[in-house]
């Protein structure tokens, strides 16, 4: 034994125990836990049955709510392929949204599930749950105050995502930014303007959107020609162009219906112009409008008929004066005329030499 092991004088000395001082603490603890055994076995069953109940209800709900999304997901495949199916979403997109909802649902209901048994299970060890509860009540409404805008941002983009309002892919007019959408948030939307800049819009800034890329679109264009030109030869010249392209790789499949010529749009004293309208595969307008102007041009040339507007038309038949362009005759030419004989200069006199 080393000396700093020693005990010095200023420290206690311990108190010797009795064995009998021993037997009676046992004695009294082995009490305590006899009269408590019962409460607390009662509350650890409380425990453990408010766990196994929670745990089955939140696997029954997620189970619920992912065979409702498979069903979802079987039902767009069905319509897909059909004459409907074009003019819905496709089935890969539904199925995207599906599963956004779906993982939605379920944070949800396990945050509802779980949070409630926490509750119950802090009940259970007799804890006062008014103060928490109130103090609770109290942080949601400072927070709900301060993140209000949040809390719009997200409940907006929950409900665009239930409704299918767009989807990544289709072009948009958000009113605040336009442009394709590359992103679909539950807080923020990004879309990529037509110059390539990327615009994050806040869902609960967008007030109304406009989606170009769902159902069906109108390729519309305007033929401008004189007024003495035959409308029913101009009219079989379109149907000849609308015969044409309605065969022809890729035009077929982004045009969805017969080019149809509308009637007249406009009649002028030195024009009139023909509306050429189309329905067109959603987001292909602009290239079906200018594959129309394109082939319409060719064939009204072929035809013999003059598209007019920008440059002035010129006269068809014009006698053209040889005279025109001839100075008018002047006076000075001759050199009789007074004017001549005016305008000469007087010669010098000459000197007399014969003095």
């Amino acid at each position: 034994m080393s000396w700093s092991a020693l005990p010095t004088a200023d420290e206690p000395q311990p108190v010797p125990v009795t064995l009998d001082e021993a037997a009676q603490k046992a004695t009294n603890a082995a009490g305590w836990v006899e009269e408590n055994w019962s409460t607390w076995l009662n509350t650890g069953l409380r425990i453990l049955l408010i766990l196994v109940v929670a745990l089955l209800l939140r696997m029954a709900i997620r189970r619920a709510l992912t065979k409702l999304i498979e069903r979802m997901n079987r039902s767009a495949q069905a319509v897909e392929g059909t004459a409907l199916g074009g003019l819905l979403v496709n089935a890969e997109r539904r199925r995207q949204r599906s599963e956004a909802i779906g993982s939605v649902l379920r944070s949800v209901a396990s945050f509802v599930i779980l949070g409630t048994a926490g509750l119950m299970i802090l009940g259970a060890f007799k804890i006062d749950l008014a103060p928490l509860l109130a103090s609770a009540g109290v942080a949601g409404v400072a927070i709900g105050f301060g993140a209000r805008n949040l809390v719009t941002d997200f409940l907006s983009g929950v409900f665009m995502i239930l409704e299918d309002q767009y989807g990544v892919g289709d072009s948009v007019d958000a009113g605040v930014a336009s442009g394709e959408v590359i992103e679909v948030g539950l807080r923020v939307t990004k879309l990529r303007g037509d110059n390539g800049e990327i615009w994050y819009v806040r869902n609960g800034e967008i007030k109304r959107i406009g989606n170009l890329s769902q159902g069906w679109a109108t390729a519309a264009v305007d033929v401008t020609v004189r007024p003495t030109e035959d409308l029913d030869r101009i009219n079989e010249v379109i149907a000849q162009v609308s015969d044409e392209i309605s065969k022809v790789e890729p035009w077929n499949e982004r045009l969805w219906g017969p080019v149809e010529t509308l009637g007249l749009n406009e009649v002028l004293l030195d024009s009139m112009t023909i509306r050429v309208s189309a329905k067109t595969m959603p987001g292909k307008a602009l290239g079906v409008e200018r594959e129309l102007r394109w082939r319409i041009k060719r064939a009204l040339d072929a035809a013999g008929i003059r598209i007019v507007g920008g440059v002035p038309a010129q006269p068809e038949e014009s006698a053209a004066d040889p005279t025109a362009g001839m100075a008018a005759p002047s006076v000075f030419a001759s050199a009789t005329s007074p004017q001549s004989a005016a305008a000469t200069p007087i010669p010098p006199s000459q000197p007399n030499l014969s003095k």
